[in-house]
């Protein structure tokens, strides 16, 4: 059983140790994610997530951040479907549960 999502959110950047893109999760979306979380987390609250853009899937983790998650999105996922940062992007997410 999975628990499928989409939604479309801006791509933000985030200079830390390592530098990373992130697309933020809706809160109302958050709210679902919280509640499969407990069973599918390993871990610092991360949960392990299926993600498509476009074309482009590729396996994941949410990261919490804030009260909410972000999907952290990987520079050849960018590069494959010509993204930049303040792109609005449409995320798919399919948590395994």
């Amino acid at each position: 059983m999975g628990m499928d999502l989409e939604f479309s959110g801006e791509m933000w950047f985030w200079k830390g140790p390592s530098p990373w893109h992130f697309v933020t999760v809706p809160e109302e979306d958050c709210l679902d994610l919280e509640a499969t979380s407990a069973l599918v987390s390993y871990g610092w609250g991360m949960i392990p997530v299926a993600a498509r853009i476009g074309a482009t899937g590729w396996a994941t983790s949410l990261w919490p951040k804030d009260g909410r998650y972000v999907v952290p999105v990987k520079a050849w996922v960018r590069k494959a479907e010509g993204l930049e940062v303040g792109d609005t992007v449409t995320v798919r997410l399919t948590v395994e549960v």
